[in-house]
């Protein structure tokens, strides 16, 4: 099936913006990026999901197993006793020995947490994950595995735990985890933001809709 992914303001990198821009998506790959009418035109039949903001290519988060494994996500369901934002340091010590049971909901929490931040890759050494809960999560979930060359370091999630890829401070080609191709697959990020400045600035906070090889796997109502 043809899906437009229509907006204010396409930022492909590697290429200049697209105002009024679209991305073109057939199963699970990039077709067509450029003008909306242009893409409209050339697929009459493609239904069009029309976001506010910027589309851009979905982001890579480096601290995956650090985030799902040293942190720990509450469930909903604790949420008056544990809050909603993720544990760590003495406050998942002081959780106790959590079981397997435990732990597999908080990592599949993480990961669903991670595609609402614009996700689509996340970061491994040998671009694989040893650990057998992160390892099932993020295959069920369609996460790309990427190896971790050019990693910034832990020195920053040591402080805290963040899910937001823009926290390492980079901007926007160094954040994502590759452009967006003819060709390529469709992993997409939208982010209610006038531009790229906003973006780096607010963060991936912002993200309304992530899209994984080119599923819909998050909108915010």
């Amino acid at each position: 099936m043809l899906t437009i992914h229509a907006a204010p303001l396409v930022l492909p990198v590697g290429a200049a913006p697209v105002v009024d821009g679209a991305v073109l998506v057939e199963g699970d790959r990039i077709t067509a990026v450029g003008p909306y009418a242009q893409t409209a035109a050339a697929a009459p039949g493609a239904r069009v999901r029309r976001w506010p903001g910027v589309v851009t290519p979905g982001l890579r988060q480096w601290h995956a197993l650090w985030l799902l494994r040293r942190c720990y996500h509450p469930d909903p369901r604790e949420a008056d006793e544990l809050g909603e934002l993720p544990l760590y340091g003495e406050r998942l010590a002081a959780l106790g020995d959590l079981g397997e049971t435990r732990w597999a909901g908080s990592v599949r929490r993480g990961v669903q947490r991670m595609l609402r931040y614009g996700t689509t890759a996340v970061a491994s050494p040998g671009a694989r994950f040893h650990d057998p809960l992160v390892s099932t999560a993020v295959a069920r979930s369609g996460l790309t595995v990427v190896g971790i060359t050019g990693a910034p370091g832990s020195m920053l999630l040591g402080e805290r735990p963040d899910l937001d890829p823009f926290a390492e401070g980079y901007d926007l080609p160094g954040t994502v985890h590759g452009p967006l191709t003819v060709g390529g697959r469709a992993d997409l990020a939208v982010f209610d933001v006038p531009d790229e400045a906003a973006l780096t600035e607010r963060g991936a906070a912002t993200c309304v809709a992530t899209v994984l090889a080119g599923r819909l796997v998050y909108r915010r109502h």
